[in-house]
């Protein structure tokens, strides 16, 4: 099975999909630009989803749902939001099929075309505060701490599965707030929250930073956001969180009493993951062997392997066992097939990215111990029955922060200070990763950047300490460095 995978060294493009497929995380779509997700790769955002999904509720969120549709003129409302996402945009002009006259299938009915086209839901900023005006009246109702699970569609002409789909699964929370600091610690709460789960749940190391205004969400004030480094130096934006500042209230004319006994303009957030998050943990992890998941991420933390075939002795003493790790949380699979050699399902698990394999056997049994095979290093140990729950669960833990360690130790050795032109060029193209750099702080020199390198600004990091430079391109005065880097 691994002779079917391009190696990451040959074609890291390549190698991206033929994990996705033998891997079995999600499949082409007749639709072009969207992707069927597998089970295996919809468990695995599944995790992703209830560990947010928690994370959110502690800190006072709770979940709604809002419309798929929304009116066309609802996005005119807000000038730099339907100007940041016309060209995305699918619509929806009629609402009846009929069938052909001359028998060729099925034709939209010309007469059922709607009195307002419909947007398909690329982000809900604009139905969502339409219905705030609805709902907040006085500084009672804030704040108003809002989060939906849903789909989208952005209509992306280059697409990659989970990366960048025309459809892709999200989350996206929305917040309405009585004043100014509140709006913007919200937003910082969030990006924290965006960063503890990349690291914690995904062993992905992230930097948070703010975006510049040329990156910045349409219809922003500022947007910060988590960029995480890939396995092949790319940057990948992993997660956004914005402060929309009254931008949305005013379009919306959603207004408040506050306390003063005063109508004012509600302060606003969004912020939002997608399953670009799966396309995210794949690269960061996976080799030339098939798919690498964090434990904390894997649906199936442990698979128990009878050897050479599950006889009842065998599968007696494996239930035992996973009796034993699932006393402890561990989440457990006991291979009882027995149409399949015991190598062809080594092979099997390790491309799906089990963390943890158990190899048991007639000849382990006697012996009173059973050989424990991690993902992560490939390393094999023999245990005892008596001690292995107690092992795998530490095993586990250790590989959690193995994966972390290693990645971080990557992205750490790939962000690279650069001084001058010549300095930033010789970065990107034999080094790849982040290059910290002077900029001049304006767009016009950043897009030329961007023209010349193909690196973007990726972030102005967070808590960003002074120091006085030059411009790599100008020359004109720079009182920081910024990450610059190609990018998905």
């Amino acid at each position: 099975m691994a002779k079917e995978i391009t190696p990451r060294s040959e074609d890291y493009s390549q190698w991206y999909l033929d994990i996705v497929r033998k891997a079995r995380l999600a499949d082409n779509s007749p639709v072009r630009g969207c992707m069927v997700i597998r089970p295996h790769g919809f468990a695995i955002w599944e995790k992703m989803r209830d560990a947010l999904d928690a994370m959110f509720k502690e800190t006072g969120h709770v979940n709604a749902y809002f419309p798929l549709f929304i009116p066309k003129s609802f996005l005119s409302k807000e000038a730099a939001h339907v100007e940041g996402f016309a060209k995305e945009c699918a619509v929806v002009t009629h609402y009846r099929l009929k069938n052909d006259p001359d028998g060729n299938g099925v034709i939209v009915d010309p007469e059922a075309k709607l009195e307002e086209e419909l947007i398909v839901r690329p982000t809900s900023e604009t139905i969502i505060w339409n219905t705030y005006r609805d709902w907040i009246q006085s500084y009672r109702d804030l704040p108003l701490l809002i989060n939906q699970w849903a789909n989208v569609v952005r209509w992306e002409m280059r697409t990659r599965p989970f990366l960048r789909t025309a459809e892709f699964l999200w989350q996206e929370g929305h917040t309405a707030h009585a004043s100014k600091d509140e709006a913007m610690e919200e937003t910082l709460k969030i990006l924290d929250i965006y960063a503890r789960f990349a690291e914690e749940y995904m062993a992905m190391p992230v930097i948070k930073g703010i975006k510049t205004p040329n990156e910045r969400f349409a219809g922003a004030d500022e947007t910060f956001c988590i960029e995480a480094l890939m396995q092949d130096g790319k940057a990948l934006q992993a997660g956004t969180s914005h402060f929309l500042g009254q931008n949305f209230a005013r379009a919306f004319d959603v207004l408040f009493l506050n306390k003063d006994n005063q109508q004012e303009h509600v302060w606003a957030t969004s912020w939002g993951v997608s399953t670009r998050l799966v396309g995210g943990l794949i690269m960061t992890h996976s080799d030339d062997d098939g798919l690498v998941l964090p434990p904390k991420l894997a649906p199936i933390q442990v698979v128990i392997v009878p050897i050479p075939k599950p006889v009842p002795e065998i599968l007696e003493a494996a239930g035992k066992i996973a009796a034993q790790l699932r006393a402890k949380g561990i989440s457990v699979k006991v291979d009882d097939d027995d149409q399949n050699r015991p190598g062809f399902k080594f092979a099997e698990y390790e491309m799906i990215g089990v963390p943890v394999r158990l190899g048991l056997g007639q000849r382990d049994l006697d012996a009173g111990q059973v050989e424990v095979a991690r993902r992560d290093t490939k390393e094999k140990s023999s245990v005892s029955l008596d001690t292995v729950a107690d092992y795998v669960a530490q095993l586990l833990e250790d590989i959690q922060a193995n994966l972390f360690n290693r990645a971080k130790a990557y992205r750490d050795e790939h962000i690279t200070p650069a001084n001058t032109w010549a300095e930033f060029e010789e970065a990107l193209e034999k080094k790849g990763g982040f290059v910290a750099a002077h900029w001049d702080g304006t767009t016009e020199t950043e897009l030329e950047i961007k023209e010349r390198s193909k690196a973007t600004i990726r972030c102005i990091p967070v808590g960003n300490p002074e120091e006085t430079g030059a411009c790599i391109l100008t020359g004109k005065p720079s009182t920081q460095r910024v990450l610059f880097a190609k990018a998905y």
